[in-house]
């Protein structure tokens, strides 16, 4: 009997496929490739080839057809065989999605195909080094000039521009009419006049990289804007939702992963008498573990049922409560995976430590689990507004 708490026959068959499809190529292989500074692109193709790339995007682009939560069950998947691809969050989820809902047919015909296939990845800019997470101080600015747009500023902490051909990039016009500025989203291509890329060294262990991106008076045609120049935060938030329950999947696949190392570590690893998971020192705080995980992945789906009813404002709040419970799973999974590890947890054999930095993240990005308790504080329970 199907209902509102298990997946459709469907979204687990496209989980199983994805596992296995990942699960050929598992931690090590993802691992080897980051340390040797090179990419996951065989990884990422096969999945474009077998249409899980684009699977949130409508078909008669290349897509799949399906909503956002088959796009996070693919993303949930790669990372519980160790193979998180953050660009998963970028280019099919936010600006798959935007481009799909705010696009001209024109734009879509030119840049959907090869989100889908995984041939000309999309990138998204909006982190800035002095607007952190105050999307409304964001400088980055774009001025007509004739038929043209001419785009100045800084980004920062932007995925994968080095494997992009275009990043979505969101600046701020000012408005004609009222004079006031308002955000504007632009693609712009990666080898722009202009446009220039700093590798920024991170601690996680990941083949996609950080980038400080400089844009100066990179020139634009006017068909490189998306969606109305004055629709503003709709159009972006519409990208930000699905990126917010991707970032929620990215991290129960962490925590999936961690959880999967830690238990069949402790059902080997005998140190008395018996293997170490019937202890409970080490038996309960996998358990708990566990709970919290599948607690995060519930949330998860009710959010992106929510989004592909078109509830904007109920998946907002309950993608950023995902988000939120997935990140405090993911780093206590991976916390309790190097715990049952002992020493062995600090080694680069076991591949346990590396995963502390990377669910790490997920408290930071792409929004701070102090701006989802703000928003949770003012939102769900009216209080008044604190920043």
């Amino acid at each position: 009997m199907s209902n509102n708490f298990s997946e459709s026959e469907e979204r687990q068959e496209l989980r199983k496929a994805v596992a296995r499809l990942a699960g050929k190529y598992g931690r090590e292989w993802f691992t080897e490739k980051a340390r040797a500074g090179e990419k996951t692109t065989e990884l990422w193709l096969e999945i474009g080839k077998n249409g899980y790339l684009g699977i949130n995007i409508p078909e008669e682009y290349g897509g799949g057809g399906g909503g956002i939560g088959d796009i996070a069950a693919v993303c949930e998947e790669l990372a519980a065989q160790g193979c998180p691809l953050l660009l998963m969050v970028v280019s099919p989820a936010i600006c798959g999605t935007i481009i799909s809902k705010y696009g001209t047919e024109e734009q879509k015909q030119r840049w959907l195909p090869g989100i889908c296939d995984g041939t000309a990845t999309m990138a998204f800019a909006i982190t800035e080094p002095d607007a952190g997470t105050n999307t409304h101080n964001i400088t980055t600015t774009a001025r007509r000039d004739g038929d043209e747009w001419v785009l100045n500023g800084r980004k920062i902490y932007i995925s994968g521009v080095d494997e992009a051909d275009n990043v979505l990039v969101v600046a701020r016009a000012e408005d004609a009419r009222t004079g006031k500025v308002k955000p504007v989203l632009f693609v712009v291509p990666t080898d722009a006049a202009g446009f220039e890329f700093k590798h920024i060294p991170m601690e996680i262990v990941s083949p996609e990289l950080q980038f400080q991106v400089f844009i100066d008076d990179v020139r634009l045609p006017s068909d490189a804007i998306v969606g109305d120049e004055d629709g503003g935060l709709a159009q972006l938030f519409s990208g930000l939702n699905p990126e917010r329950i991707m970032a929620a999947s990215f991290s129960t696949g962490l925590a999936r992963y961690a959880l999967g190392k830690a238990t069949s570590y402790a059902k080997e690893r005998v140190v008395f008498k018996d293997a170490i998971g019937s202890h409970q020192a080490v038996a309960h705080p996998l358990a708990q573990v566990h709970i919290e995980t599948e607690m995060a992945r519930l949330m998860t789906q009710k959010a992106a049922a929510l989004f592909d009813a078109g509830d904007e404002f109920g998946a907002g709040e309950a993608a950023n409560m995902a988000k939120y419970a997935a990140a405090e799973a993911a780093c206590n999974a991976a916390d309790a995976a190097v715990q049952t590890h002992g020493g062995n947890g600090i080694t680069q054999e076991y591949g346990v430590a590396g995963l502390l930095v990377a669910t790490r993240a997920g408290r930071i990005a792409p929004v701070s689990r102090e701006m989802i308790l703000n928003f949770v504080a003012m939102h769900s329970l009216g209080l008044p507004k604190s920043y």
